[in-house]
Order: C-alpha cells, then sequence, then structure tokens
C-alpha cells in the first residue's frame, strides 16, 4: 500500500499544512483538503506516514458526512476532484486522500462527547470526581460506560499547543448562549445515532470530537473529519471490559507504544518500528471494513 507523508499540488495554492491535513484554494468558495497519511500523537507529527491511512479517514469520514446529514448540515461541495486537480500525476498521487470543500469560517470549539470514561475525561474524574466541571456518579472505572453521553468541549489551540478542556459556560462565553447549546445539541445527537450504528457493527464509540463552521449567511454547518479513527476512540466491542485501556482501531494504539519509550512528548517524535506501523495501518483498514461494510 502507497503512503503520501506530504502532499504537493503545483496547480493550486497550498493555504496550510496541519497536523495530518494539507489545504488548498480552489477559488474564493472552495477548498480541497487532502488527508496525507501522517501521524500525530501528543500533538507531536511522528516522523514516518501510516500507509493508507489518509484514504481511509477521507472515505470514513465522508460516510459519516452522507449519514448525519439529516441532522445538521456539511462542508462537502459536491465537486469531484478530477474536476479540480486536473493533472493526472497529482491525481494520481492523491489516491482517495482529497475531498472538495465549501469554505466555512470555523468555529473556535472543540465539540467533543464522550460516552465511555477514557483519557483526559478519566483523568480528570480521577482527580475531581468531574468531567468538564460535569459531576459523575462515584466509584466509575476506567473505560466504564457512562449513565448517559456528555458533552465536554475543548478550546482549539494554536499549533503547537495543546488543546485545553473547558466548561460548557466558557463556550458560552466564546460563541454565545444559543450557538453553544446548537453546537452542544447536534454533537450529542450525531454521536448518539452513530454509536448505536457502530455498535451494531462491533465498534464502540467511546468518544469522538466535532467540528463546526458557519457559513456567510451564518448557517451552521459540520466541517472537517467526522467520526474517523483519528477524531474518535474506536474499540472491539467483542473485547471491551471496563477498568483497562481497551484494545482500538484507532490511533491509541500508537499512542500506548510510545508511552513505554523514554519520551518527552514533544518533537522530534520517535522512529515507530515497521510492525507498529504494519498493525496500525491494518487498525485503520479494519474499522472502515466494519463501519462501511
Amino acid at each position: 500500500m502507497s503512503a503520501l507523508y506530504r502532499s504537493e499540488i503545483e496547480s493550486l495554492k497550498l493555504v496550510a499544512r496541519g497536523k495530518v491535513r494539507d489545504i488548498y484554494a480552489v477559488d474564493d468558495a472552495h477548498l480541497l483538503i487532502v488527508a496525507s497519511d501522517r501521524l500525530s500523537a501528543f500533538d507531536v507529527v511522528l516522523p514516518q506516514p501510516i500507509p493508507g491511512k489518509g484514504e481511509v479517514l477521507t472515505r470514513v469520514s465522508n460516510f459519516w458526512l452522507a449519514r448525519t446529514a439529516d441532522i445538521v448540515p456539511n462542508h462537502l461541495a459536491g465537486i469531484d476532484v478530477a474536476d479540480v486537480v486536473t493533472d493526472p500525476t497529482e491525481r494520481a498521487m492523491l489516491g482517495d486522500r482529497a475531498t472538495v470543500v465549501r469554505k466555512m469560517t470555523p468555529l473556535p470549539v472543540e465539540a467533543i462527547v464522550r460516552g465511555y470514561l477514557i483519557g483526559s475525561g478519566w483523568k480528570d474524574y480521577r482527580r475531581t470526581g468531574a468531567v468538564c466541571g460535569i459531576a459523575l456518579p462515584p466509584g466509575l472505572r476506567q473505560a466504564d460506560r457512562l449513565p448517559e453521553a456528555i458533552y465536554t468541549p475543548s478550546t482549539k489551540a494554536a499549533a503547537g499547543d495543546h488543546d485545553e478542556n473547558v466548561d460548557f459556560a466558557h463556550t458560552e462565553a466564546l460563541i454565545g448562549a444559543e450557538l453553544a447549546a446548537r453546537l452542544r445539541d447536534l454533537s450529542l445527537a450525531i454521536y448518539r445515532q452513530s454509536a448505536a450504528y457502530a455498535l451494531e457493527r462491533g465498534i464502540i464509540i467511546a468518544d469522538s470530537k466535532f467540528e463546526f463552521g458557519v457559513d456567510d449567511a451564518g448557517r451552521l454547518h459540520l466541517i472537517d473529519e467526522v467520526l474517523t479513527p483519528d477524531s474518535s476512540r474506536f474499540w472491539p466491542a467483542d473485547e471491551y471490559a471496563p477498568g483497562i485501556s481497551p484494545p482500538s482501531f484507532d490511533k491509541q494504539f500508537v499512542r500506548d507504544y510510545l508511552e513505554t519509550l523514554d519520551w518527552d512528548k514533544t518533537p522530534p517524535g520517535p522512529e515507530l518500528p515497521p510492525e507498529i506501523i504494519r498493525k496500525t495501518a491494518a487498525k485503520y483498514a479494519e474499522a472502515e471494513a466494519r463501519l462501511t461494510r
């Protein structure tokens, strides 16, 4: 399987190169988003690509965008990538990694929904008994399913910084009470519907991050990637057990490996062994197969 660490499209202007995505201007109203095979862990981009990862992210995200369009409109433009990237060599390099989207103004909030107690939520709970100011029952274990899904937003950090968990009141101050409530309600609706669908296919969506933007008329849209192995924790339902960090289909597998190293989580990231790269690629591919079959 081929790998693309960094895209180079001479026919379009590069707007931004993020941890994973390269963004190009198509015209005044549209962008081309390329999901590379780069992998970011602990906010550090690792030096090796995961073959096929960007194609999986793009196909899975577009699958979910189609399934959730009845809940909220999204940024997909309905324009074929071949109509935008006309050079055959550049088009072949992209594979299924690219999507044409409408330009939106992103909102400064990471809309996170948690259905299970894991990650930074588990750390907050052990310290305070709450997650983002939401009190939870005592005695919960790591990876326990929560009584109901909770909305736990975070700020969007500048490049190189870490996102910060905040309470709902903080998002109201950032974007206004009405829009903050709309983000919360939409995020919970998307998560609940999608988590139920995934569970039928043997995948637990433990938590997920959503991003939203507004168009020139102020209409809210779902943007960026949606319910991918990069933006969500996917666990195999048949191997789930509370009290431990469950095995996963997402980049948590790489995080767990990195935690065994003597690395301070600052750049440059360490080299990954070939076996970790191979297993990670296989996990991404299996998640796609289970969800979209």
